[in-house]
């Protein structure tokens, strides 16, 4: 295993004025949680922490737009040669716009399926939203933009072809606001991408759902994987260190059920792990709580 650190937040938009959100600080903190001893990596790459501005910018209505597509190319570097060198890839975040430069590295092995752990969608693109009125942070995008959904500027990349990763081979798991009767992102049922939401999670089980997960990986044998986790996927009571905390949520234990098969899978390229925010845990309780998780995991 190799392990990436990538303090990037350039995909969330501030809380409130003159706010800047901490998830960039979260790789530095996670190293001091024991991180580095939780995971036996044989090399450790440490990427820039990139600029982040809050306001629009000329030729995108994406925040930080242009910032995210350079970094994500700047990433898929480090994680091709991860790829292609057989190893696994642990990226540590940061931010969920990361899943973009993960997966443009990834897809130079080929193409890839994704399975999406996420207490939100990250769905959110110009056929659900009117960009004009409103600028958007890649964070709540990055699942649309992945599958082709969204600016050219963070959908077409070099030596892809077609999006990331198609709909038929994306499995998200954990959306907890699905029963709203204002939920934003409902015309994600009307895709090929399986869904299974909070809800039907905690009921069918960590077998059920590791079930539904092979289901989908099995819809393309020959191809290889991404798993990305957004640990906001977690109750807010056991992770309220993120920028949107809610409940209901996974917990740790079944986090592990679910994950410990994927990540020992030779067919498994690696993992990002995003949106821990140390300024939201000054007592280290949810850094702990993470690196327990990435302790009890049988990378390959």
């Amino acid at each position: 295993m190799q392990l990436v650190l990538a303090p990037s937040n350039l995909g969330l938009s501030p809380l409130h004025d003159e706010h800047v959100p901490g998830t960039w600080r979260a790789p530095e903190a996670l190293m001091d949680a024991g991180l580095g001893e939780a995971v036996n990596y044989s090399h450790l790459h440490s990427l820039p922490r990139p600029d982040y501005h809050p306001e629009a910018q000329e030729g995108t209505r994406i925040r930080n737009g242009h910032a995210i597509r350079a970094y994500a190319l700047t990433l898929g570097e480090t994680t091709r040669d991860i790829c292609t060198s057989g190893e696994f890839a642990l990226v540590i975040g940061g931010d969920c716009s990361l899943l973009l430069g993960a997966l443009v590295g990834a897809r130079q092995v080929g193409p890839v399926s994704l399975v999406h752990i996420d207490g939100h969608s990250d769905f959110r693109h110009p056929g659900n939203y009117d960009p004009a009125v409103a600028l958007s942070g890649a964070a709540g995008m990055d699942l649309a933009l992945a599958t082709g959904r969204g600016e050219p500027l963070l959908t077409v990349w070099p030596n892809v072809s077609g999006p990331l990763v198609s709909d038929v081979n994306v499995i998200q798991i954990g959306e907890r606001e699905s029963h709203d009767p204002d939920f934003a992102w409902s015309d994600i049922a009307d895709t090929a991408i399986e869904q299974v939401d909070i809800f039907e999670a905690q009921k069918i089980g960590p077998s059920g759902l590791s079930q539904r997960i092979h289901d989908v990986l099995l819809r393309a044998p020959e191809q290889s994987f991404w798993i990305h986790f957004d640990v906001d996927v977690m109750d807010q009571a056991i992770m309220p260190a993120v920028d949107c905390p809610g409940s209901p949520g996974l917990s740790p234990q079944h986090l592990v059920q679910i994950l410990s098969p994927l990540v020992s899978s030779a067919r498994c390229l690696g993992m990002t792990l995003t949106i821990y925010d140390p300024d939201r845990d000054p007592t280290g309780r949810c850094a702990a709580t993470i690196i327990d998780i990435l302790l009890a995991l049988p990378f390959r």
